[in-house]
């Protein structure tokens, strides 16, 4: 029994959810794939697996035992890029997530760019408002807003951003501008959430955090639906500077409450922390992290 050929059937059996899909990503007979599963079981005295009308079951030892396969898979994978050359020059395939606005105003123009600088490597951006997990999705790098928890993930910060609260100088020159954060209860507010509907926005007084409740006139669960609320003069919205950037530029919004700021949130590039970085992901890194620094300077300086 070949143990590394039997574990990357299991791990494909796995991911795939039957022995069945194993075979058609192996190539191989789905009574090959099913053999090398027995096979493994039968070394290892153990049952691994529960097979079902519909899909494989990991028993507790199996639940271990894939961890571990991931690992010394994912290590081999490692060493034989190494040895092909791999890190001799850059080439091969990133898969790279990002914020859904923030990836579409920042980092796809950055990934364009590196294309045209490094034609050997192929880039997939997944942008998605929801924090993607590296490991299970076999993800090369993240761009992140936010303070991140405690974890092995390798950061490397590019600079912040901050909560703005704006509106359309049409809407103002009608309600008025407000001065103090009591002054909102006077005023429609447009609320950006994703789920639940958000009922108060944090502001900074001093050194003190206040959360002012509010009930929203119009919600929405994008950043762009927001801003666009906010240029129809729908009301006050809450968004994030790099969001509002373009629109506070040209003066089709206007930042109110710039004193009650909430601390700024930090943007950085985040990835899994691998012994052996691979060339093509270090390249990726060295030549996006000055140029989305550079855009989001540009971005604070515009929207402060």
């Amino acid at each position: 029994m070949d143990r590394f050929e039997a574990m990357r059937t299991l791990v494909a059996a796995i991911d795939g959810g039957s022995l069945s899909a194993a075979s058609r990503v192996l190539g191989v007979p789905l009574p090959t794939v099913s053999r090398r599963v027995s096979d493994l079981e039968a070394h290892l005295r153990a049952q691994l697996v529960v097979r079902t009308s519909r899909k494989l079951l990991l028993t507790d030892a199996g639940r271990a035992y894939v961890a571990t396969c991931r690992s010394v898979l994912d290590d081999l994978d490692e060493a034989e890029r190494a040895a092909t050359g791999e890190y001799r020059a850059p080439r091969g395939d990133l898969l790279i997530t990002a914020p859904v606005m923030f990836g579409r105003l920042h980092v796809e123009p950055v990934v364009l760019d590196f294309l045209k600088t490094y034609p050997d490597i192929n880039v997939r951006l997944v942008l998605a408002d929801y924090v993607v997990d590296l490991v299970e999705n076999h993800v090369d790098l993240a761009a992140r807003i936010g303070q991140l928890p405690d974890s092995s993930l390798i950061a490397k910060r590019l600079g912040e951003v901050h909560w703005i609260t704006c509106a359309s100088p049409a809407y103002l020159a009608l309600r008025g501008i407000p001065k103090e954060l009591g002054d909102l209860a006077g005023h429609d507010c447009i609320a950006f959430d994703r789920l639940n509907t958000a009922n108060s926005w944090t502001f900074r007084s001093g050194k003190e955090q206040i959360a002012l409740p509010f009930s929203p006139r119009f919600a929405v669960n994008t950043a762009l639906g927001a801003i666009d609320a906010a240029l129809a003069g729908a009301g006050i919205a809450r968004i994030l500077s790099y969001q509002a950037a373009d629109a506070i530029a040209d003066g089709r919004l206007m930042v109110v409450l710039p004193d009650y700021q909430p601390e700024p949130l930090p943007v950085q590039l985040v990835h899994s922390g691998q012994a052996i970085l691979p060339l093509k992901l270090r390249a990726f890194a060295d030549f996006a992290a000055p140029r989305l620094k550079a855009r989001l300077d540009a971005g604070q300086a515009i929207a402060a």
